[in-house]
Protein backbone atom coordinates (compact mmCIF):
# COMPACT_ATOMS: atom_id res chain seq x y z
CA UNK A 1 0.00 0.00 0.00
CA UNK A 2 2.83 2.10 0.28
CA UNK A 3 2.34 4.05 -2.95
CA UNK A 4 4.50 7.55 -3.45
CA UNK A 5 2.51 10.12 -3.06
CA UNK A 6 2.60 12.79 -5.84
CA UNK A 7 0.80 15.59 -4.09
CA UNK A 8 4.36 15.72 -1.41
CA UNK A 9 7.70 16.78 -2.20
CA UNK A 10 10.35 14.23 -3.13
CA UNK A 11 12.90 15.35 -0.57
CA UNK A 12 11.31 17.08 2.34
CA UNK A 13 14.73 17.71 3.04
CA UNK A 14 15.91 19.50 0.12
CA UNK A 15 12.42 21.78 -0.29
CA UNK A 16 13.27 23.00 3.65
CA UNK A 17 17.01 23.29 2.00
CA UNK A 18 15.45 25.60 -0.77
CA UNK A 19 13.54 27.35 1.51
CA UNK A 20 16.50 28.16 4.36
CA UNK A 21 18.96 29.36 1.26
CA UNK A 22 16.02 31.80 0.03
CA UNK A 23 15.29 33.39 3.31
CA UNK A 24 19.38 33.54 3.87
CA UNK A 25 19.22 35.16 0.78
CA UNK A 26 17.12 38.16 1.61
CA UNK A 27 14.10 36.41 0.38
CA UNK A 28 14.43 35.74 -3.53
CA UNK A 29 16.97 33.74 -5.18
CA UNK A 30 17.73 32.47 -9.14
CA UNK A 31 16.81 29.19 -9.89
CA UNK A 32 20.80 28.20 -11.63
CA UNK A 33 22.05 29.93 -7.83
CA UNK A 34 20.16 27.94 -5.78
CA UNK A 35 21.04 24.36 -8.12
CA UNK A 36 24.80 25.37 -7.73
CA UNK A 37 24.60 26.63 -4.11
CA UNK A 38 22.70 23.36 -2.56
CA UNK A 39 25.16 20.57 -5.15
CA UNK A 40 21.90 19.58 -7.58
CA UNK A 41 20.89 20.22 -11.43
CA UNK A 42 18.04 23.09 -12.05
CA UNK A 43 15.99 20.53 -12.56
CA UNK A 44 15.78 19.17 -9.12
CA UNK A 45 15.60 22.85 -7.79
CA UNK A 46 12.39 23.39 -10.17
CA UNK A 47 10.51 19.95 -9.19
CA UNK A 48 11.09 21.19 -5.47
CA UNK A 49 10.13 24.68 -6.12
CA UNK A 50 6.93 23.57 -7.94
CA UNK A 51 5.80 21.56 -4.51
CA UNK A 52 6.47 24.92 -2.65
CA UNK A 53 4.63 26.61 -4.86
CA UNK A 54 1.22 24.37 -5.03
CA UNK A 55 2.24 24.54 -0.84
CA UNK A 56 1.45 28.20 -1.09
CA UNK A 57 5.62 28.42 0.05
CA UNK A 58 6.97 30.23 -2.12
CA UNK A 59 6.32 32.26 -5.90
CA UNK A 60 7.64 31.43 -9.19
CA UNK A 61 9.14 33.77 -11.89
CA UNK A 62 11.06 33.13 -15.31
CA UNK A 63 14.28 31.86 -13.86
CA UNK A 64 13.98 32.40 -9.70
CA UNK A 65 11.75 32.32 -7.04
CA UNK A 66 10.97 34.16 -4.07
CA UNK A 67 9.71 33.64 -1.07
CA UNK A 68 5.74 33.86 -0.58
CA UNK A 69 6.20 35.68 2.70
CA UNK A 70 8.03 38.36 1.04
CA UNK A 71 7.05 40.19 -2.21
CA UNK A 72 10.38 41.43 -2.43
CA UNK A 73 14.06 40.98 -1.18
CA UNK A 74 14.11 41.52 2.39
CA UNK A 75 14.53 44.88 3.21
CA UNK A 76 17.33 46.32 4.96
CA UNK A 77 14.62 47.57 7.36
CA UNK A 78 13.44 43.93 8.35
CA UNK A 79 16.51 42.58 8.88
CA UNK A 80 17.46 44.90 11.12
CA UNK A 81 14.79 43.89 12.78
CA UNK A 82 15.79 40.49 13.24
CA UNK A 83 17.76 39.93 16.93
CA UNK A 84 17.46 43.26 17.78
CA UNK A 85 19.01 42.34 21.62
CA UNK A 86 21.52 40.39 20.26
CA UNK A 87 22.40 42.77 17.45
CA UNK A 88 22.81 45.76 20.11
CA UNK A 89 25.05 43.89 22.68
CA UNK A 90 27.34 42.78 19.89
CA UNK A 91 27.76 46.41 18.71
CA UNK A 92 28.26 47.77 22.53
CA UNK A 93 31.11 45.25 22.65
CA UNK A 94 32.80 46.04 19.02
CA UNK A 95 31.84 49.97 20.38
CA UNK A 96 34.20 49.22 24.03
CA UNK A 97 37.30 47.62 21.68
CA UNK A 98 37.25 50.63 19.21
CA UNK A 99 39.15 53.97 20.67
CA UNK A 100 38.37 57.24 19.84
CA UNK A 101 40.69 58.03 16.87
CA UNK A 102 40.66 54.81 15.44
CA UNK A 103 40.83 53.67 11.95
CA UNK A 104 37.88 50.88 10.58
CA UNK A 105 36.44 49.57 7.63
CA UNK A 106 33.02 48.49 8.61
CA UNK A 107 30.75 46.55 5.46
CA UNK A 108 27.23 46.49 4.69
CA UNK A 109 24.99 44.65 7.12
CA UNK A 110 22.11 45.16 10.13
CA UNK A 111 24.97 44.22 12.63
CA UNK A 112 27.37 46.74 10.94
CA UNK A 113 24.89 48.96 11.08
CA UNK A 114 24.18 48.82 14.40
CA UNK A 115 27.57 48.97 15.44
CA UNK A 116 27.82 52.23 13.44
CA UNK A 117 25.03 53.38 15.64
CA UNK A 118 26.95 52.17 19.09
CA UNK A 119 30.04 54.04 17.68
CA UNK A 120 27.93 57.49 17.81
CA UNK A 121 29.40 58.36 20.89
CA UNK A 122 33.15 58.05 19.73
CA UNK A 123 34.83 60.64 17.93
CA UNK A 124 37.65 61.40 15.79
CA UNK A 125 36.78 58.23 13.26
CA UNK A 126 38.04 57.39 10.14
CA UNK A 127 35.74 55.31 8.42
CA UNK A 128 36.22 53.68 5.59
CA UNK A 129 32.65 52.15 4.20
CA UNK A 130 30.80 50.94 1.54
CA UNK A 131 26.95 51.23 3.31
CA UNK A 132 24.92 54.36 3.33
CA UNK A 133 23.58 53.24 6.89
CA UNK A 134 26.90 53.24 8.29
CA UNK A 135 27.77 56.65 6.78
CA UNK A 136 24.39 58.48 7.83
CA UNK A 137 25.09 57.07 11.05
CA UNK A 138 28.38 58.23 11.72
CA UNK A 139 29.32 61.20 9.01
CA UNK A 140 29.75 65.04 10.20
CA UNK A 141 29.76 64.22 13.69
CA UNK A 142 32.53 64.14 16.82
CA UNK A 143 35.02 65.43 14.33
CA UNK A 144 34.83 61.88 12.45
CA UNK A 145 36.48 61.73 8.71
CA UNK A 146 33.77 59.21 6.83
CA UNK A 147 35.21 57.45 3.15
CA UNK A 148 33.01 56.09 0.25
CA UNK A 149 33.42 54.55 -2.56
CA UNK A 150 31.79 55.99 -5.87
CA UNK A 151 28.61 53.74 -7.61
CA UNK A 152 24.92 53.11 -7.74
CA UNK A 153 23.91 51.97 -3.98
CA UNK A 154 22.06 48.57 -4.19
CA UNK A 155 18.55 49.33 -3.51
CA UNK A 156 17.79 46.01 -0.98
CA UNK A 157 21.08 47.01 1.69
CA UNK A 158 22.11 50.74 0.46
CA UNK A 159 25.88 49.34 -0.57
CA UNK A 160 28.23 50.19 -2.84
CA UNK A 161 29.97 47.29 -4.57
CA UNK A 162 32.10 46.40 -7.68
CA UNK A 163 35.26 46.79 -9.49
CA UNK A 164 35.86 50.61 -8.61
CA UNK A 165 34.67 50.20 -4.68
CA UNK A 166 37.70 47.58 -4.73
CA UNK A 167 40.06 49.53 -6.11
CA UNK A 168 38.93 52.34 -3.36
CA UNK A 169 39.22 50.08 -0.66
CA UNK A 170 42.33 48.53 -1.59
CA UNK A 171 43.90 52.85 -1.25
CA UNK A 172 43.39 52.39 2.73
CA UNK A 173 45.24 50.99 5.78
CA UNK A 174 43.03 50.63 9.00
CA UNK A 175 43.45 49.35 12.50
CA UNK A 176 40.26 47.42 12.06
CA UNK A 177 38.10 45.46 9.70
CA UNK A 178 34.81 44.40 10.88
CA UNK A 179 32.44 42.38 8.96
CA UNK A 180 29.04 40.74 8.76
CA UNK A 181 28.55 37.20 7.96
CA UNK A 182 25.61 35.11 7.35
CA UNK A 183 26.66 31.52 8.28
CA UNK A 184 29.12 29.79 10.88
CA UNK A 185 29.94 26.36 11.02
CA UNK A 186 32.10 23.79 11.66
CA UNK A 187 33.11 22.79 8.02
CA UNK A 188 33.80 26.14 6.13
CA UNK A 189 33.90 28.30 9.37
CA UNK A 190 32.69 31.72 7.76
CA UNK A 191 30.70 31.91 4.86
CA UNK A 192 28.45 34.48 2.92
CA UNK A 193 25.31 34.20 -0.06
CA UNK A 194 26.78 37.52 -1.92
CA UNK A 195 29.59 36.90 -3.86
CA UNK A 196 30.03 40.48 -4.32
CA UNK A 197 30.07 41.19 -0.56
CA UNK A 198 31.93 38.45 -0.18
CA UNK A 199 34.91 40.41 -2.59
CA UNK A 200 34.61 42.95 -0.74
CA UNK A 201 34.98 41.55 2.23
CA UNK A 202 38.57 39.66 1.66
CA UNK A 203 39.72 43.25 0.20
CA UNK A 204 39.21 44.97 3.72
CA UNK A 205 40.48 41.97 5.16
CA UNK A 206 43.78 42.38 3.93
CA UNK A 207 44.17 45.73 4.58
CA UNK A 208 43.04 45.70 7.81
CA UNK A 209 45.55 45.01 11.02
CA UNK A 210 42.53 43.25 13.49
CA UNK A 211 39.81 42.05 11.78
CA UNK A 212 36.60 40.87 13.62
CA UNK A 213 33.51 39.23 12.69
CA UNK A 214 30.67 40.74 14.56
CA UNK A 215 27.24 37.79 14.22
CA UNK A 216 24.64 36.57 16.67
CA UNK A 217 24.33 32.97 17.36
CA UNK A 218 21.53 32.28 15.19
CA UNK A 219 24.43 31.93 12.63
CA UNK A 220 25.90 29.11 14.18
CA UNK A 221 25.14 26.25 11.94
CA UNK A 222 24.00 27.78 8.70
CA UNK A 223 25.55 27.05 5.52
CA UNK A 224 26.19 29.37 2.36
CA UNK A 225 27.86 28.90 -0.71
CA UNK A 226 30.79 31.45 -0.76
CA UNK A 227 33.56 31.30 1.43
CA UNK A 228 34.27 34.97 2.95
CA UNK A 229 38.27 34.35 2.75
CA UNK A 230 41.02 32.42 4.80
CA UNK A 231 39.33 32.26 8.16
CA UNK A 232 43.04 32.03 9.46
CA UNK A 233 43.08 35.63 8.58
CA UNK A 234 40.37 36.37 11.24
CA UNK A 235 41.10 37.66 14.77
CA UNK A 236 37.88 37.68 16.79
CA UNK A 237 34.57 36.34 16.48
CA UNK A 238 31.96 38.75 18.42
CA UNK A 239 29.42 37.21 19.67
CA UNK A 240 26.06 36.91 22.11
CA UNK A 241 26.05 33.01 22.72
CA UNK A 242 28.64 30.34 22.99
CA UNK A 243 28.89 28.53 19.69
CA UNK A 244 28.31 24.49 19.62
CA UNK A 245 31.01 22.74 20.83
CA UNK A 246 32.14 21.87 16.61
CA UNK A 247 32.18 25.49 16.05
CA UNK A 248 33.87 26.83 18.92
CA UNK A 249 36.98 23.52 18.34
CA UNK A 250 37.02 25.19 15.04
CA UNK A 251 37.53 28.46 15.47
CA UNK A 252 39.91 27.53 18.24
CA UNK A 253 42.10 25.76 15.45
CA UNK A 254 42.04 28.66 13.62
CA UNK A 255 43.55 30.40 16.69
CA UNK A 256 39.98 33.05 16.04
CA UNK A 257 39.18 34.64 19.73
CA UNK A 258 35.45 33.89 20.48
CA UNK A 259 34.34 37.46 23.12
CA UNK A 260 30.86 36.87 24.61
CA UNK A 261 28.90 40.50 23.89
CA UNK A 262 26.61 39.38 27.10
CA UNK A 263 29.91 40.07 29.57
CA UNK A 264 30.59 43.42 28.40
CA UNK A 265 34.43 45.06 29.48
CA UNK A 266 34.21 47.13 32.59
CA UNK A 267 35.88 49.74 31.08
CA UNK A 268 34.62 52.06 28.09
CA UNK A 269 36.00 53.23 25.07
CA UNK A 270 37.69 56.75 26.33
CA UNK A 271 39.74 54.41 28.81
Amino acid sequence: MSVHSRGHSPKPARAQEILDLLRLSGGSSRINELAEAIGVTEETVRRNIKTLSEDGLVQKFHGSVQLAETKTELSFSARMSEQPGAKRRIAAHVASRVPDGASLFLDVGSTTAYIAKALQGHSDLYIVTNSAAVAHALGARNGNRVFMPGGELRSHDGGIFGVDALEFAARFQTDFAILSIAAINAQTAFSIFDLEEAKYSRAIMDHAVTRIIAADSSKFGRRAPISLANPELLDLLITDNQPPEDITAKLTELGIEIALANSLPSTGHHS
